[in-house]
């Protein structure tokens, strides 16, 4: 098939259906992923198509959807569990945490789990409470646990196919509010792998890290400097548990100065690992300190507020501003 531009949401759907044509032991599990297609119409179409064994209806219980899949791969299948909103995680952190990330060690090696888990993520909806939390850097802290986060549709398409062929458990965060955004995809291409970061725009005078959502706003934000005749690269991280830091020290020794940026709180979140790792990677090249933008340390605030909550474009390039003022 040629490449076609599809947005993220159809990509994902596109993905799912061709690991499902794939291997017979690719199941489907979540709240309303079958008849409605999930809350998003991700999975649309699937049920119909592969039947109710493959893609399966299940309560409304997060801690038995992942204790299912987990009990599934056991049994030699490859689950792909929906957690249907972000702030739903919750009840299922337990079996994530204590059984899905540590089976393979607790088995000294014996044992896979590869469970997919599809969360999506994030603000920007005007959703109410619990339906818009970032909480990657939770999971990314658990050793045991792959955490990914898409940014385009070929990204989309690539990274979940490589996420189901993994033995490993992934968290695939799905950034909600760019489901509609559209790019190419071709799906006879040869993708980067799943945890190498990818510089999206290329530039001289400093590194916007982002990944997910935060891509867009990050690209955005270089292209607005640009006009003032700044020249900002940005790294599209892709990956954050494990993260490409070579990639981003290799950046960052170029411009020599680095700005993260991520929905999630700046207190204790990605950046922060990101700003320890690359001022002792890259001390010598650094000209400013390593700035972090991202949400504040409140609780996700009501939809009304949620445009002063997450990190636009003014953020962003004052943090630009300060990095470069050094």
């Amino acid at each position: 098939m040629a490449a076609q531009k599809m947005s993220l949401s159809k990509a994902i759907n596109a993905s799912l259906r061709k690991a499902l044509e794939n291997d017979p032991k690719v199941v489907i599990m979540g709240e309303d992923v079958g008849k409605l297609g999930g809350v998003f119409r991700i999975t649309d179409g699937l049920q119909k198509d592969f039947g109710e064994d493959r893609v399966i209806d299940t309560p409304l219980a997060e801690s038995g959807i992942v204790g299912t899949a987990i009990g599934l791969a056991l049994r030699g299948y490859r689950p792909v569990a929906e957690i249907q909103f972000d702030g739903f995680v919750f009840p299922a952190y337990d079996q994530i945490v204590t059984q899905l990330a540590k089976m393979h060690a607790r088995s000294l090696g014996k044992v896979k789990l590869p469970v997919v888990i599809r969360i999506p993520y994030g603000g920007g909806i005007g959703a109410v409470e619990h339906h818009s939390e970032s909480p990657e850097a939770l999971f990314a802290h658990v050793a045991g646990l792959k955490v990914v986060s898409p940014s385009n549709a070929s990204d989309a398409y690539w990274m979940l196919q490589q996420a189901i062929d993994s033995d490993d458990p992934v968290i695939y965060f799905e950034p909600k509010r760019r489901y509609h955004d559209k790019s190419e995809v071709d799906t006879a291409a040869i993708p980067d792998p799943l945890h190498a970061a990818r510089v999206a725009r290329a530039g001289t005078d400093l590194t916007l890290a982002a990944y997910g959502p935060m891509v867009k706003v990050a690209l955005d934000a270089a292209g607005a400097a640009a006009e003032e005749g700044k020249s900002l690269e940005v790294v599209d991280l892709r990956s954050m548990s494990p993260i490409d830091f070579d990639t981003l020290q290799r950046s960052v020794e170029k411009t020599r100065r680095l700005v993260v940026v991520h929905e999630a709180p700046v207190f204790l979140g990605t950046g922060a690992e990101i700003a320890a790792r690359i001022t002792e990677r890259c001390f010598y090249h650094l000209e400013a300190p390593v700035l972090r933008v991202g949400g504040f340390h409140t609780p996700y605030p009501p939809s009304r507020l949620e445009d002063e909550y997450l990190p636009g474009l003014d953020r962003v390039l004052d943090a630009v501003d300060r990095a470069l003022a050094y």
